[in-house]
């Protein structure tokens, strides 16, 4: 039986401009609901959706329809995932979305979070900033001002983000990513074992939590 001292890593491949990336988080806190007595660590590893995008980022409309091409087939997409999203508690706004950000920064950020033990706050208010608020994730003063929110020290994080730090790392795991033949996601990771594409059910996530501590422990002995 697993011990219940141990923890379960959880190894989250995504990318803050991804809608389904941020329905994937809300089940995924589901899923970790229905298995309470498990001692889980989530690490979240940067993935792009599209690295061609500029580092200043690109105009949202100009972006969607080089990538659709078709403007009603884009409001039908966004329609459906929105209301997957209400489903899930996200009150996604897809019209305030200005600019479509390259996302190496965000990811640098979450990095940090991780030393100062904020990691799902910062998470949940890109998720939240880019796709309720239609904030730029691109640009450091907003990167700043979601990490302070968070409970960051603003002015560490807007030194870190005006120098290099941890770009190499970012990218270097983002072709990892690549590197194992992941091409969409989100994607989990449990206990380096069993992987969930997609952002599946939490009753899905719970059963690969199961499978998970299998194959790390055996079977599991029911009570």
């Amino acid at each position: 039986m697993f011990d219940e001292t141990e923890i379960l890593t959880i190894d989250v491949i995504s990318d803050v401009i991804c809608p389904w990336c941020y329905i994937g988080k809300k089940r995924l806190e589901k899923g970790l609901a229905l298995r309470p007595d498990v001692a889980t660590e989530i690490r979240w590893r940067p993935y792009q959706l599209d690295p061609t995008i500029p580092m200043g980022g690109i105009d949202r409309q100009l972006y969607m329809l080089q990538k659709f091409g078709d403007p009603h087939k884009i409001v039908e997409m966004h329609k459906r995932i929105a209301a997957v999203g209400l489903e899930e508690g996200i009150h996604f706004n897809f019209a305030a979305i200005d600019r479509t950000p390259h996302t190496l920064d965000a990811h640098r950020l979450i990095r940090w979070a991780y030393d100062v033990g904020l990691v799902d706050e910062v998470v949940s208010g890109l998720f939240r900033a880019f796709f309720e608020d239609g904030r730029d994730i691109g640009d450091h003063e907003v990167l700043v001002d979601i990490g302070n929110v968070a409970g960051m020290r603003p002015e560490g994080v807007a030194k870190m983000l005006a120098g290099e730090d941890d770009k190499n790392t970012v990218s270097m795991e983002f072709m990892q990513a690549q590197q194992m033949g992941i091409r969409g996601v989100p994607c989990f990771i449990f206990g380096s074992k069993v992987a969930v594409n997609g952002a599946e059910t939490p009753e899905t996530i719970a059963t690969a939590i199961d499978a998970a501590l299998e194959e790390l422990n055996g079977p599991i002995d029911p009570e």
